[in-house]
């Protein structure tokens, strides 16, 4: 196909799914008189496969509006996104042209391109670590007032990763270690599922590529063998709930080659021994906007189908009563097929659903037009937070990677300050980890907590809802022995920061801790239980794969004494 021929399919293609979200014949002008613009400001242009620039363009604005649900200034936005490269006084001309908004946003968009292109290799004096941190910090900060220009970078950046073969193996390098490190962090907190597992994918791929065609073949041989299966285990439900009057679509997921080769590096578990494989996604209509009527409908579809497969209580995860911080929501529960394959149930309402595939933008969306309930802040919450770590000199670029790298490798439970202020802090934390998530003198001068009332040490680790204060002296310091008990990257680095501020000795011992804590959680922990009198089939398999979802449990082996 020609490129002029390329070029006009994949722009009608746009137009008609900018369409479904365009108000009007006004705003899908503005889109034509974009194209019509950047085409002349790119017309001299390729990419380095020797294709017409504008394609990348068209396809960022593609992604923006079908992936991410960006409206036409966004997609005015990422037609331009380059213009200020390729043409002189671009500012003043799009701003005339187009309003300040989509000025701003190109502008925005400018920024974060010099912030990623000018940083090639690290000076000599930075790490690969600080590097990657200043410049994540820095992208944050080209947010300003406006994260759709980060939502439009991430489509930039998924593209040139869609057609990464295209460029040299530095830049190949460089654009997937930015992935790992800034856009995939970004997608996962702003709610991109689809976005960030796409990435993610592409990632694994270029980086450890035979262990993801083994996950590949492995995945596509298990499915061959199990589709008949998933289908068998549908039709009963999908019949109970047609009989039951409710509207609804159900899908069906296999677990994507990422997280499969995730949960088998960090759980040590084989691709056998992961129990959520398959999933099946039950979408449902209510037609109207009723938060309390979406939990119920929820409940009683989990009610349906564990009336008919055996469930896995200690695999129910309800993210109704609790979102998740980027503010996902739904009912998810483990059952056993009458095949024994055991399958995840994702249980949503159509809102949850836009909000787990597209994010923040369809957050946005519900909200602007009047759907609002209790978990409608949680993305607003984590947007705050950021802007006040970013703005805060007690953070730097190091400390805000870790905060944000906490949140990703732990799930997150939910605590509240006495005034009744709700943060999300890692699963595990201790009183002290957030004590340095409130502010770093908070942490350095803590002598012990009130939780839910009652005094305990710093070391006491919090629970879902626990309503936390801090107790602090002012001549209090941080300890060597803190190091020994810390959860969270964030914490452990202040403390080793005063340590090291304090003196040769402090700092060595508190480093003596870190080793210490960590030989010990390399040593063998052996659990003798008697099974005296049991002979049910596969009971020692089941305790073996229940050990491995323990957090902290790194491998288990199972033998007779």
């Amino acid at each position: 196909m020609s490129d002029e021929r390329t070029v006009k399919k994949e722009y009608e293609n746009l137009l008609s799914i900018a369409a479904t979200r365009c108000k009007g014949e006004d705003e899908i002008a503005m889109i034509r008189k974009a194209y019509d613009y950047a085409c002349e400001a790119y017309k001299d242009s390729a990419l380095g496969n020797g294709e017409t620039y504008i394609l990348h363009p068209i396809r960022i604005a593609t992604i923006v509006v079908s992936a991410i649900g960006l409206g036409y200034k966004s997609i005015c936005a990422s037609l331009l996104i380059d213009v200020p490269a390729f043409v002189d006084n671009a500012p003043d001309a799009i701003r005339n042209l187009f309003g300040n908004k989509v000025a701003q946003l190109v502008d925005g968009l400018a920024q974060m391109r010099k912030i990623l292109d000018t940083s090639e290799t690290p000076k000599e004096e930075e790490s690969g670590e600080d590097l990657q941190a200043e410049n994540f910090k820095r992208v944050l900060l080209t947010m300003g007032d406006d994260v759709r220009v980060v939502l439009i970078k991430l489509a930039d950046r998924l593209d040139k990763c869609r057609h990464i073969d295209v460029y040299t193996a530095a830049k190949a390098h460089k654009y997937l270690d930015e992935i790992k490190g800034i856009f995939i962090p970004l997608a996962h907190r702003l709610g991109l599922y689809t976005v960030k597992s796409e990435l993610e994918n592409i990632w694994l791929r270029y980086k450890h590529p035979e262990e993801y065609q083994e996950i590949e073949r492995r995945i596509d041989r298990d499915v061959a063998q199990r589709s008949r299966d998933i289908d068998e285990f549908i039709e009963p439900v999908s019949e109970a709930l047609t009989a039951s009057g409710l509207s609804f679509e159900i899908k069906k997921r296999i677990k994507t080659p990422y997280s499969i080769w995730h949960k088998m590096l960090t759980k040590h578990v084989s691709f056998e021994q992961i129990y959520d494989l398959y999933a099946v996604r039950i979408i449902f209509d209510l037609g109207q906007r009723d938060p309390d009527a979406e939990r119920r409908t929820a409940f009683e579809i989990y009610q349906t189908i564990i009336s008919m497969y055996p469930d896995k209580p200690n695999r129910l995860r309800n993210w109704i009563r609790q979102p998740k911080p980027n503010g996902y929501e739904a009912l998810h529960c483990t059952v056993m097929s009458k095949a024994g394959i055991w399958v995840e149930v994702q249980i949503r309402s159509r809102r949850m659903d836009d909000i787990a595939e597209k994010g923040i933008a369809a957050h946005w969306s519900y909200k602007q037009d009047g759907y609002l309930s209790e978990n409608d802040t949680q993305v607003d919450r984590w947007l705050k937070k950021v802007q006040e770590i970013i703005s805060s000199d007690d953070v730097d670029s190091l400390d805000l990677l870790d905060i944000i790298q906490d949140e990703l490798s732990t799930k997150s439970i939910v605590v509240f300050t006495p005034a009744g202020e709700q943060r999300s802090i890692p699963k595990g934390s201790t009183v002290l980890d957030f004590a340095y998530t409130v502010h770093t003198g908070i942490g350095n001068q803590a002598i012990a907590a009130k939780v839910n009332m009652k005094l305990v040490p710093l070391s006491r680790k919090l629970r879902n809802g626990d309503l936390v204060e801090i107790l602090t002296a002012r001549r209090s310091s941080p300890k060597p022995e803190w190091l020994s008990f810390l959860q969270t990257r964030h914490a452990r680095r202040k403390v080793l920061e005063f340590l090291k501020s304090a003196g040769d000795e402090q700092f060595n011992r508190g480093e003596a801790f870190l080793k210490d804590m960590e030989d010990s959680r390399k040593s063998d922990i052996t659990l003798r239980v008697s099974l005296q009198g049991s002979n049910r089939p596969g009971l020692l398999e089941d305790i073996e794969n229940a050990l491995r979802q323990i957090d902290g449990i790194d491998d288990v082996v199972i033998s007779e004494l």
